[in-house]
């Protein structure tokens, strides 16, 4: 039960920070209909976590990771991927000041989710150093309920985060704290994506 506890709590650590990848499944559970019509955000979102889980623990992704060329082009792509995000999130919050926005559909939801999830090289990495990393003292069982403990919080933070932008939406009938939230988020991701950037050239000049 240690095994499960610890893995729980390293993807609490891990998942709490505000992102890319939370800020959508917010805005998901806040602009959709109801919270059925966000759950194609969600669900995507949280098998994309279970992927990058699964192959920290079992280590595959560690070793591709060894493969020296490999973390410099994810650095930077996922620089300007961030960069890009974060530039739709405040336009896209600054070009809506009176008109209703119009909720993503399924496909559209999926397909963001995925690439907010696959191609945001901090999450990336975070979990393969931390989560990957801590469950080497861990074989067999033990292994297992750490593997879970990591999936399950993630699963209910992503539910968890949809019901709450959910709850917000209905309250916020002016949306005028949703707009400050999706402009706290933009600064955010353009923080991560500059540091993700200054890591790059730190690592390539040593």
């Amino acid at each position: 039960m240690l095994a499960l506890f610890h893995g729980a709590l390293l993807a609490i650590g891990l998942i709490l920070p505000l992102g890319v990848q939370n800020v959508f499944v917010f805005n998901q559970g806040a602009t959709q209909r109801s919270f059925l019509y966000a759950l194609p955000a969600v669900i995507t979102a949280s098998l994309c976590d279970t992927l990058l889980i699964s192959l920290a623990i079992s280590g595959v992704s560690l070793l591709i990771f060894q493969i020296l060329w490999l973390k410099p082009i994810v650095l930077l792509i996922g620089s300007f991927f961030l960069l890009y995000m974060g530039w739709t999130i405040w336009r896209t919050t600054t070009s809506t000041k009176t008109e209703k926005k119009t909720p993503l559909s399924i496909k559209e939801q999926i397909g963001f989710a995925l690439s907010v999830s696959l191609l945001n090289p901090h999450a990336i990495l975070d979990t393969i150093g931390v989560i990957g990393t801590s469950s080497i003292v861990y074989e067999g069982t033990e292994k297992f309920l750490f593997t879970i403990g990591c999936i399950f919080i993630s699963w209910i933070w992503f539910f968890t985060l949809a019901l709450t932008g959910r709850a917000l939406g209905k309250l916020d009938t002016s949306t005028k704290l949703l707009k400050r939230i999706n402009y706290l988020s933009a600064i955010i991701i353009w923080v991560i994506a500059f540091t993700l950037f200054y890591q790059l050239i730190r690592e390539a000049i040593l």
